[in-house]
């Protein structure tokens, strides 16, 4: 994620961009002039601390309203993964452009330009950290995962899991139980 700074002219603004990013806990992979590129996408709320601190040092956040469209787009996933079983099986594309008012194809192409990756990827991130949550949780079998995921399958689940993670749905929930065995015998 990319984001503009107004006034940024010199070195020393460069140290005070750097500084706040640290003091927000705020991970960025470069700092230029004008520029700063974030590991990671971050919230609307830390972007507003983050422009009211730089403000006091006469710098100014530019925020293009496609940050604000991206939030949105993660949002609306992470809604579809954590509530997923208040819904029907919806087509991906059509909830994305209904949930946030833009033509799909408009969304995707934001999307990928800002996030470096396309949204079908971060869903499927974002599914499969779902599921390694819901692994955790012995008491949910691998057929009710795939249910509340709005996986057309169990299959489709296993492989996609395996597919991101190098390990099947079964090994993974069993080296976290031993994981979690080692820390309680600790």
């Amino acid at each position: 994620m990319i984001i503009l700074i107004r006034n940024m002219e010199s070195d020393r603004c460069i140290a005070i961009v750097r500084e706040e990013l640290k003091n927000l806990e705020v991970a960025y992979k470069s700092v230029e002039l004008g520029e700063v590129e974030l590991s990671e996408s971050i919230s609307e709320e830390k972007l507003q601390l983050l422009n009211n601190t730089l403000k006091k040092s006469g710098l100014e956040l530019m925020v293009s309203s496609k940050i604000f469209v991206i939030n949105r787009i993660k949002e609306a996933v992470k809604q579809l993964v954590y509530y997923s079983a208040d819904l029907k099986r919806p087509n991906f594309s059509d909830y994305l452009s209904k949930k946030i008012n833009y033509d799909y194809n408009y969304l995707s192409k934001i999307f990928s330009e800002m996030e470096d990756t396309t949204i079908e990827k971060y869903y499927i991130g974002q599914r499969i950290e779902r599921v390694k949550e819901m692994l955790g949780q012995k008491e949910i079998s691998l057929s009710e995962i795939a249910y509340r995921l709005l996986y057309s399958s169990v299959a489709h689940l296993s492989n996609q899991f395996k597919k991101v993670t190098g390990m099947t749905p079964f090994n993974f929930r069993h080296s976290e139980e031993k994981s979690w065995e080692n820390t309680v015998n600790v």
